[in-house]
């Protein structure tokens, strides 16, 4: 069994956790910043949460139009560039008087960049550790990004209270900047994979056959809606649970940071595979309870019992790598988790809209309860894709 020791001993995977982890905690700072500056010049709720899940809408676009830059025969290169480029971005919001159309044009196309650079790191990861490394590398990553999202968060809440909007910019661009050398000395500039020529075009042919596939389509469904529903509930903490929100966000992080650590270290591969929708079982199933608006107490143990169950998109991930030919494993890898993101923005949306005109409580307990029906319903068409030893062959170039 593949340990995060042995991950780490490896230069490769190192740099290529790094490059992510800094990027996590800039978006944390940035998103930080961001809301701040549009909230006192705006007091627009819609556009403080557009803010907030901006890049992740952006990601959407990136997935479906040029998620074939994954694939090209300079990874290392591709990943620099967008690491870099997100540097930048954060640099040009340093100035005080921008508009806030500027700024937050600034944030998706710093969400789209990250849905090319996680496309191409997925890719890296997936060559740098192989198959049957991968669950391991996928639940240390995720490790990684939870423990960046509570220090990005918590260390922006802290300087905000020291510090201007534009300090936490220019911290951001620092530390995305250093992140590009760690890319250019630490990452392999492979020249393995077919050079081809990236763009919409292929985005869009390689797209087209990922989702003709049979046993493919029930595997992205699972790991884009259910916990997409879940982090709906997420968004509803604050209106939830006023000023004590805040320990609900660490239930849930916390939680969610022991189901990759259980699930992905601990777990055989075979009980993954057996226990995946058993997790996101798990996952939705504590929030129905909040339809008896429980306090806060007993609210921040269903939580935490809840997120463990986001470690059910891991055997997901791993049977999604089994099924893709290897020549387009960074634009699939990558359109799962634009997908993923995506998702969790639009539902995250959608569920503050209907809490304008629902009771918070009652839109978490259905939200839930979709997410549940989504994971049960699936169940049999999973049970195929588990069975299928071999995806169709990988589309023309």
């Amino acid at each position: 069994m593949t340990t995060y020791t042995r991950l780490l001993r490896d230069g490769e995977v190192r740099a290529l956790l790094t490059s992510s982890a800094a990027l996590v905690a800039g978006n944390s700072l940035t998103g930080l910043a961001l809301a701040t500056l549009v909230n006192t010049a705006t007091g627009s709720s819609l556009l403080t949460a557009l803010s907030l899940f901006g890049p992740t809408l952006a990601q959407l676009l990136g997935g479906s139009a040029l998620m074939s830059l994954a694939d090209t025969g300079r990874p290392r290169r591709v990943l620099a560039l967008s690491q870099a480029s997100a540097a930048l971005c954060a640099l040009a919001q340093l100035p005080a008087g921008l508009p806030v159309g500027v700024r937050l044009g600034l944030v998706l196309l710093t969400g789209l960049l990250a849905s090319v650079s996680g496309g191409v790191r997925y890719g890296l990861l997936s060559e740098a550790v192989g198959v049957e490394g991968y669950a391991a590398a996928r639940s240390l990553l995720n490790v990684s990004t939870g423990a960046m999202q509570i220090a990005g968060f918590g260390s922006g809440a802290i300087l905000l209270a020291w510090f201007t909007p534009q300090h936490l910019f220019g911290i951001t661009a620092g530390v995305l900047a250093l992140s590009t050398i760690g890319i250019l000395t630490g990452v392999r500039d492979r020249s393995s994979r077919p050079v081809t020529r990236p763009g919409v075009r292929q985005t869009v042919r390689t797209n087209r056959w990922l989702f003709r596939q049979p046993a493919l389509r029930p595997l992205l469904l699972n790991a884009w809606l259910p916990n997409g529903l879940i982090v709906g509930c997420e968004a509803l903490f604050v209106p939830y649970a006023g000023p004590r929100a805040g320990a609900l966000f660490v239930a849930g992080a916390t939680g969610m940071l022991c189901g990759d650590l259980i699930v992905g270290r601990f777990l055989s591969r075979g009980r993954r595979a057996r226990l995946g929708s058993w997790l996101r079982v798990l996952l939705a199933a504590p929030y129905l309870l909040f339809w008896f608006r429980p306090e806060p107490a007993p609210a921040v143990l269903l939580v935490a019992i809840a997120s463990v169950g986001f470690a059910g998109t891991l055997p997901l991930q791993e049977r999604i790598l089994e099924l893709t030919p290897p020549a387009t494993r960074g634009q699939v890898q990558g359109v799962e988790g634009a997908g993923r993101m995506a998702m969790q923005g639009v539902c995250a949306l959608t569920a503050g809209a209907l809490a304008e005109l629902l009771p918070t409580a009652t839109v978490m307990t259905l939200l839930a309860g979709v997410s549940l029906l989504v994971t049960i319903c699936s169940m049999h068409a999973l049970r195929r894709a588990g069975s299928s030893r071999h995806g169709r062959k990988r589309p023309t170039r």
